[in-house]
């Protein structure tokens, strides 16, 4: 690593998404940025999945395809073989907001052990669908998560040194106590102030919503206590119904 160069291990991980993959491996492959480890994991896809991978396995450090146990084994597989100074995390169907975003992020303050900023969102055919509905906080702490996960996992680069394994005890939002564990060790957290990435709205937390509200409550409880998390959540309440009210009336 250098001051100005620092690598990024960028980490895809994939399962059965033959319709979105290409769009996210171009989007990793096409960065200006070059100091860039880029690591897929595929969990032994049967939908022609493997076969697009493949089609740009030249431009990837490491390409797995093999059974896993979920989608967070086979991110902690993918940590377990990461190099880079930083990683960062963007899955099937997600992808950089432009094409010299990484470039943006390092030039920015070096030597910080986290860089964040804001994610937009997008339907099924690419649309923008504008900003996520938690915005990224002005200064991100460990804390911060405590009404709600205010920075996507696609939006924040952690110095590796920082992270541990995910906890497979969780099996939808793992990822929230992976960010909380290393903002808690980290000194310099830095915002970016940018649009940096873009996630396709849905995914399997949508599809199983209430495992995966049930998940984060267990997180916030452990790391903000029972009685503020309680109180926490009703303010999540008001905030997420004056955000349905508000953009229904956008929409009316």
């Amino acid at each position: 690593m250098t001051a100005t160069y620092p690598t990024l291990t960028v980490i895809t991980v994939v399962y059965n998404n033959a319709r979105d993959i290409e769009r996210t491996l171009l989007s990793v492959i096409n960065q200006t940025y070059k100091a860039i480890e880029y690591i897929v994991i595929d969990g032994l896809s049967t939908d022609g999945t493997t076969e697009i991978i493949k089609k740009y396995v030249r431009q990837i450090k490491k390409f797995i395809s093999e059974k896993d146990e979920g989608i967070y084994d086979a991110m902690n597989k993918s940590l377990e073989i990461a190099t880079g100074d930083y990683v960062l995390f963007m899955n099937s169907g997600d992808e950089f907001y432009a094409a010299d975003t990484v470039e943006k992020v390092f030039s920015l303050v070096p030597g910080a052990d986290i860089y964040y900023g804001e994610t937009e969102m997008m339907n099924s055919r690419g649309e923008n669908l504008g900003q996520r509905r938690h915005k990224a906080p002005a200064q991100f702490t460990w804390r911060s998560f405590k009404y709600g996960m205010s920075v996507s996992h696609q939006a924040i680069y952690i110095r590796r040194s920082l992270t541990e394994p995910f906890d497979r005890r969780y099996q939808l939002s793992a990822d929230i106590d992976w960010i909380i564990r290393a903002a808690k060790k980290a000194k310099t957290i830095v915002n970016v102030n940018q649009y940096v990435a873009r996630y396709q709205v849905g995914g399997i937390s949508k599809a199983k919503h209430r495992q995966s509200l049930l998940e984060r409550f267990d997180i916030m409880k452990r790391y903000y206590g029972l009685i503020p998390t309680i109180l926490n959540h009703g303010i999540i309440a008001v905030n997420l119904g004056w955000y349905w009210l508000k953009n229904r009336r956008t929409n009316d």
